[in-house]
């Protein structure tokens, strides 16, 4: 297949799905939205911003671009960035020319599933949505929410990361006729990297492997610490991708917690897996999400999962079985879900079990990548 991708190229959900096709021996394009260095071997890649995403800060720059301009930059993208879409369109449009692609994949829907479907013009559409493209973008603005509808009618075939998105989907205008697929949305977990520890792991070491985005509740997990802490003084918190952000600086200075955090830079994806391992509960508070990879990936480490409890949640975790459900708007239920999930060794345990079975059969990579290929042909084959 001669495969053209309009993706986020930094994204390790969006290259983990390209790299099974690039695997495979297929002819595959790149049009990325964000300035990147890709190392696969593609047939070729262009560059096209859309919704101002050539200004997008990269890790070094000034932490002003940090969290506490989170909400300010979400509101431009989805109140100015439609404006972006037409000449967008037009480079990718003259890419689509030249390329000649047998399917046009648009990975996430704001704005690459959006942009492909201005562009695609009679090639078959693939659009995957991702977590929060229905719960939070379709609710931000009368004009998102036509965007994605359009862009839901344009689309030959539709991939969701849970079941709840494709009734969604279905509500927003998908046919039900058309191919779907509900996987993943970075194709599935590489078990031969994200695999439990070969020994428990002993002291009390909590994970928040979300980062900065305007959907998780960083803030109620960081007021959970001192309740945590006041019970458990020795627990160790570690958070990814948010050394130097100000505003949790700030947070962790005002709360007095300083010493039992560790506040880690962007982690390279492969070495999440080592993280995960060495730590015995990883906190998910997020209030929008589809099947979170990062939750998936814990699991699959052994790492015993506190999430917030949304329907797609509940799609993989079973509330006392595999993991901890709480409300990720109190710091009071966080912090009661980690304790729980600290004091019980027998809950962890079992619940690792549980999960590694639960990715093995239901997100392991390859098998699901295998259904992602099928699926490709199925759009092809009934656009």
């Amino acid at each position: 297949m001669r495969l053209l991708f309009v993706a986020d190229g930094r994204s390790p959900i969006a290259l983990q799905w390209i790299e099974y096709f690039v695997e495979r021996g297929d002819e595959v394009h790149l049009a990325s939205t964000f300035p990147c260095k890709v190392d696969l071997a593609l047939k070729g890649i262009e560059i096209i911003p859309v919704a101002f995403s050539k200004w997008k800060r990269d890790n070094r720059q000034s932490d002003l671009m940090g969290s506490r301009t989170l909400n300010f930059r979400s509101a431009l993208r989805t109140w100015l960035g439609p404006l972006t879409l037409p000449l967008a369109s037009r480079s990718l449009r003259k890419m689509i020319q030249r390329v000649k692609p047998d399917l046009i994949h648009g990975m996430r829907i704001p704005f690459e599933g959006i942009l492909a479907s201005k562009a695609a013009r009679g090639i078959p559409l693939a659009v995957s949505v991702w977590g929060n493209d229905f719960t939070l973008h379709a609710a931000a603005s009368n004009r998102m929410k036509q965007l994605i509808r359009q862009t839901l009618t344009a689309a030959a075939g539709l991939h969701t990361d849970c079941n709840r998105d494709q009734k969604l989907a279905t509500s927003l205008g998908f046919e039900v006729t058309k191919p779907f697929l509900v996987a993943p949305g970075n194709g599935g977990v590489k078990i031969s990297l994200f695999h439990p520890p070969k020994k428990s792991v002993i002291k009390p070491t909590v994970l928040n492997p979300r980062g900065i985005r305007a959907y998780v509740r960083n803030d109620a997990f960081f007021r959970a610490i001192p309740i945590i802490l006041a019970q458990k003084p020795g627990t160790r918190f570690v958070c990814t991708a948010m050394h130097g952000d100000k505003q949790v600086e700030g947070w962790i200075e005002d709360l007095k917690i300083g010493k039992s955090v560790e506040l880690l830079k962007p982690v390279p994806h492969r070495d999440m897996a080592e993280i995960y391992r060495r730590c015995q509960v990883f906190v998910s508070p997020s209030v929008h999400d589809g099947t979170p990879n990062s939750m998936l990936e814990g699991m699959a480490s052994g790492c015993f999962p506190v999430v917030g409890d949304l329907e797609s949640i509940r799609e993989w975790i079973i509330h006392g079985r595999n993991g901890l459900l709480m409300d990720a708007n109190d710091p009071a239920s966080i912090a009661e879900g980690v304790l729980t999930a600290l004091d019980r060794k027998d809950l962890r345990a079992d619940a690792a079990e549980i999960n590694s079975k639960i990715i093995a059969t239901r997100a392991e990579y390859k098998r699901t990548m295998e259904l992602a290929r099928e699926f490709f042909r199925q759009v092809i084959f009934h656009a």
